[in-house]
């Protein structure tokens, strides 16, 4: 299995090379050259297993033996999953009005991305080890991924994480899972900016080739492949647990709801699909709808700024993993994407081709919700089942409450029940815990676990970035400090 530039870079590279890479050395993405094809004994075989097998056979599909031997990726995953709170690690919720709420969020953040970060970080570790080599993680995040990026890798000898959050984008909760973690090898960033300027200097020192060299620099943000490769197997455990059945020729579909930001998870969901498995995919987006303008009407464009949203974590406007899925659904066309994406660097506005924007408007449904959206649905769901939702999964929700009432219709026209009887799995990316502002806006009483409770006595530790200043050489100045004592 080998990886491949979407904008068409000439070296293909191994899962090692892929995984510490980040972006591909042109500034595309890396895909696998190949994706795997199962059939229906392989579909049968899986629904049988648990979340964490369901993983561990994913990967195995990545990541060759002969680089990370089963046995070994086995005890890599076991060990990524050890912290849970759940038994299962993740866990689907069955509430009224047929809503399914698949908790991917029982790591130690709280948030879905403990899931595929707990695994990365064992995998960097496996590789560093192996090499003695040292690296340097630089991160940007909307809320949830600098602190489970942190959770991941902190205290290791041969890792320093970088972390640039937005100042005032993130809950109070989201920032003191980041700024109380006091490690010699975590350096946190506060940033007076949005989640898409914080970006710009990381992408700036990624561009610094001699410099990236010298440091090892690599991203743990969905740019990179395994993060996306671990959060397909939440695509396949969603449609075994809620399929009827898996007896009927053509196997039954599944409608899989996805709280979308960064893209990274509706990609996970495209390539699930094209690896066989049954599915209807809807991006769910707030008030920065540009992935679902882009659905709608093929307008992959920039809106004049970035709206501060209940779902803070999904503040973002230029999703990058949308380039995966151009390229994966233009068939590996790297020519085009590099085209699309650069023009779309320069223009920060792109119309789609007619063929390829057919092509993604028959691969993904798409809604959008605003604030007003997002609390009634949080308030729906508790009324109707004493269920908290966060904001992003009630985006998720939103949806599937704007939708028919599919129980109802299936009674009164039996006839039409594969129209209107498709099983839906809304995924649930963090616990309401973490968003106690929203809420109380929904009218609702938090109910905090000891461990976030705790966070408002400990000790922080960041460096403010402000605004007029040159983050970018800031970051360069704490990096070759960091540098000198490894």
């Amino acid at each position: 299995m080998e990886y491949v530039s979407t904008r068409g870079g000439k070296e293909a590279v191994d899962f090692e090379g892929a995984l510490f890479s980040g972006y591909a050395p042109d500034g595309g993405l890396f895909m696998p050259q190949r994706i795997p094809s199962l059939d229906g004994e392989t579909l049968q075989r899986w629904s049988r297993l648990s979340y964490r097998e369901l993983v561990k056979e994913l990967c195995s599909l990545f990541i060759t033996a002969e680089l990370v031997p089963r046995s070994t990726l086995d005890d890599l995953i076991d060990r990524a999953f050890s912290r849970f709170r759940h038994k299962d690690v993740v866990h689907l919720s069955r509430l009224k009005d047929g809503l399914n709420v698949l908790e991917l969020w029982h790591g130690v953040t709280y948030a879905f991305k403990d899931l595929s970060l707990s695994c990365t970080g064992q995998f960097l570790q496996y590789f560093l080890e192996k090499k003695q080599k040292h690296v340097t993680i630089l991160v940007g995040t909307s809320g949830d991924t600098g602190s489970s990026a942190i959770e991941s890798v902190r205290g290791q000898k041969n890792m320093d994480i970088f972390v640039l959050l937005p100042k005032g984008f993130c809950t109070q909760i989201q920032e003191l899972q980041m700024t109380t973690v006091i490690e010699d090898n975590v350096h946190v960033f506060s940033a007076h900016g949005n989640s898409d300027e914080i970006d710009e200097p990381i992408k700036e020192l990624f561009a610094d080739v001699d410099f990236a060299r010298k440091h090892n620099l690599m991203s743990l943000n969905s740019v990179n492949w395994s993060r996306i490769m671990v959060q397909i197997a939440h695509h396949f455990y969603a449609y075994f647990q809620c399929a009827p059945s898996l007896d009927t020729t053509p196997l039954p579909v599944v409608e899989i709801v996805v709280p979308t930001g960064g893209g990274g998870n509706i990609t996970a969901g495209c390539i699930a699909q094209k690896m066989g498995l049954p599915i209807r995919l809807v991006a769910a987006v707030n008030s920065n709808d540009i992935i679902h303008r882009t659905v709608q009407h093929g307008d992959f464009s920039l809106s004049e700024s970035v709206k501060a949203t209940l779902a803070s974590a999904m503040d973002i406007q230029e999703p990058y993993n949308v380039e995966r899925i151009l390229w994966l659904l233009s068939g590996s066309d790297s020519r085009l994407t590099k085209t699309l994406m650069e023009r779309f660097s320069v223009m920060k506005s792109l119309q789609l081709p007619e063929d390829l924007h057919r092509m993604l408007s028959e691969t993904l449904r798409s809604c959008s919700a605003s604030d007003k959206d997002i609390v009634r649905a949080m308030q729906r769901c508790w009324e109707e089942n004493q269920y908290l939702l966060c904001p992003h999964s009630a985006v998720a929700a939103h949806y599937h409450y704007s939708q028919p009432d599919g129980a109802r219709i299936r009674q009164k026209f039996s006839c039409f029940s594969l129209l209107f009887s498709m099983p839906r799995c809304c995924l649930a990316p963090a616990s309401a815990a973490k968003f106690q502002d929203a809420l109380l806006q929904a009218g609702l009483v938090p109910q905090l676990p000891p461990e976030i409770t705790a966070l408002t006595a400990m000790e922080t530790r960041s460096t403010a970035l402000e605004r007029g200043q040159d983050w970018a050489q800031a970051l360069r100045e704490r990096i070759e400090a960091a540098a000198q004592g490894w």
